[in-house]
């Protein structure tokens, strides 16, 4: 009886004192847990809930424009486990900085840079240092928005996401609460690890690997610009005196039928370089300005602005595009009023049939040809086919080519005896030479400029600032060139504007200058004996 009892009560049916006892179903939950782990439920529901609505939030709204110096920017905040900051340049590449630590990351995206505030940088040196110390500021000023509209974007999403999940007052509000605790103990965690040196060791990713002056040597490049403008706006006032001594000697005196010609090259976003372009169109009573390219540093879309000044010198400007200059840096020369873009054409200027092609190579990241050694046979063909392309389009020119225009020289080989004048430009050395002819050829003379921008600001960066060079080039009303003007700006470090005249004794001839080797389709090309820019190009070019 006894056991018959006990296989009731195992049963569920009544336990030996008599009184009923709860029948057990498989995997049924003990009256005593049920609250508990409702609560618990319940609790996680709301955690789910209050970071799903913080990641909507910060997503959707931790995001502010802003103006940071001359550039529209974008300051955005997004989840991230280690923290820190991207700095975006597009198409450049990006900077990472291990600025701070937590669960936030803030991204700064460089737009476009406004027009009038970049022209105001251009025109007045001295406010650059007035801008970079506006930016602290518009940074500063910018993050503190981003971080408040962020607090509210996360709290407003989270409430609205628990009143649709929930539809219960109290939950609601606890979870908005847990969202403004998240969300401002997140960027409290960002602000009290925050680590300002971190600017000094950035690491870099894309274009910029190859260009780590843009934040280590940026300070002291700087400085040495302020030292330098400051003396360039002393010299720039110099060369009108120059030109008036020079010009009265009895060694050269321009017709009245002289047609003027400023080369200029390689500016490299130098903004003291359209200051001397200005003095010198205005003193020497320029004709027309040639440039043969490298006008920028990396053709990205912030620099075309810098082309804007073409505008302001009211001449004829013909330009070919460098191996620093994008297709989009030429289409901005090309909607300057004054200019004429030249790839694989002819233009008549001022009397002057003038023919040039860009140069056939993209090369912003400057490794393409490092220091001291030749080009590669298969990047020879490739210059060497432009200069053949040029000449074939001269041949076909209805009108004789006074001038043609390659941006490297090693492109001018094939040029030889098609027309009497070369430029070029590239090396950052001026060159004066003659190409090699063959029986019966007329001659060719190959001029090669300096760089007009001194490089840039790496020119900058060595103990001694680059030169900014130019010359001036007179014709006759044959169009044959007559004389020129090697006018440098610099130099050696001191304070001096050099300026030197040359006379063709006999224009049909060009003058007695040595004969430049050219390189040669199918090997590779090393450095000239005499040192030939045309033979090897600069790294820096």
């Amino acid at each position: 009886m006894d056991g018959q009892q006990n296989e009731q009560n195992a049963a569920g049916g009544t336990t030996p004192a008599g009184r009923r006892r709860w029948p057990l179903r498989r995997g049924a939950v003990p009256p005593g847990w049920r609250g508990p782990l409702r609560m618990a439920g319940v609790t996680v529901a709301v955690l789910a809930v209050t970071l799903a609505g913080v990641v909507l939030g910060v997503l959707g709204g931790g995001r502010v424009d802003t103006d940071i110096g001359p550039f529209q920017a974008t300051l955005t905040l997004s989840p991230d486990t280690d923290g820190g900051t991207r700095v975006d340049i597009p198409p450049l590449g990006a900077l990472l900085l291990d600025s701070h630590d937590g669960p936030t990351r803030l991204t700064v995206r460089l737009g476009a840079l406004d027009q009038t505030r970049t022209e105001a940088l251009i025109d007045d040196p001295a406010s650059i240092q007035r801008a970079s110390v506006s930016a602290v500021e518009d940074v500063r000023s910018g993050v503190m928005r981003l971080g408040l509209r962020t607090v509210a974007c996360a709290v407003l999403a989270t409430l609205l996401l628990a009143a649709l999940v929930f539809r219960n007052v109290r939950r609601t509000a606890v979870a908005g609460g847990l969202a403004l605790a998240v969300t401002a103990g997140s960027l409290g965690t960002a602000a009290a690890t925050l680590r300002p040196q971190a600017i000094e060791e950035p690491r870099y990713e894309g274009l910029l690997v190859n260009a780590p002056a843009i934040v280590g040597d940026a300070r002291r490049i700087a400085n040495d610009y302020t030292r330098y403008a400051e003396q360039l706006e002393r010299l720039v006032g110099n060369v009108s005196k120059l030109y008036t001594t020079v010009s009265g000697l009895p060694v050269f005196e321009p017709a009245p039928d002289t047609t003027r010609v400023l080369h200029v090259s390689d500016m490299h976003l130098n903004p003291t370089g359209w200051q001397l372009i200005r003095t010198v169109v205005e003193q020497f009573d320029i004709d027309v300005v040639i440039d043969t390219g490298d006008i920028t540093d990396w053709g990205s879309e912030p620099e075309a602005s810098y082309v804007g000044s073409i505008g302001l010198l009211r001449k004829p400007y013909v330009y070919i595009r460098g191996n620093h200059d994008s297709a989009r840096t030429a289409a901005a020369v090309a909607r300057q009023p004054n200019a004429i873009v030249l790839n694989n054409s002819t233009t008549t200027v001022a009397g002057l049939t003038i023919a040039g092609i860009g140069d056939p190579r993209f090369t912003p990241d400057k490794n393409t040809s490092p220091a001291g050694s030749g080009l590669t046979p298969q990047v020879a063909d490739q210059v060497i086919g432009t200069g053949e392309q040029l000449a074939e389009t001269i041949r076909r020119s209805p009108r004789p080519v006074d001038i043609a225009l390659v941006h490297d020289p090693a492109s001018a080989g094939p040029l030889s005896g098609t027309c009497p004048l070369v430029l070029a430009g590239h090396t950052h050395a001026r060159q004066v030479s003659k190409l090699p002819q063959q029986p019966g050829q007329p001659t060719t003379q190959l001029m090669v400029e300096g760089s007009t921008g001194g490089a840039g600001l790496r020119g900058l960066e060595g103990e001694e600032p680059t030169p900014l060079s130019m010359s001036v080039l007179y014709f006759d009303k044959d169009k044959l060139l007559q004389a020129y003007d090697d006018i440098t700006v610099g130099g050696t470090g001191e304070a001096q504007v050099n300026l030197e005249r040359h006379v063709i004794r006999d224009p049909k001839a060009g003058d007695q200058v040595p004969v430049t080797p050219t390189p040669t389709r199918g090997g590779p090309v090393s450095p000239a004996p005499n040192g030939s820019p045309t033979a090897t190009p600069s790294p820096t070019g």
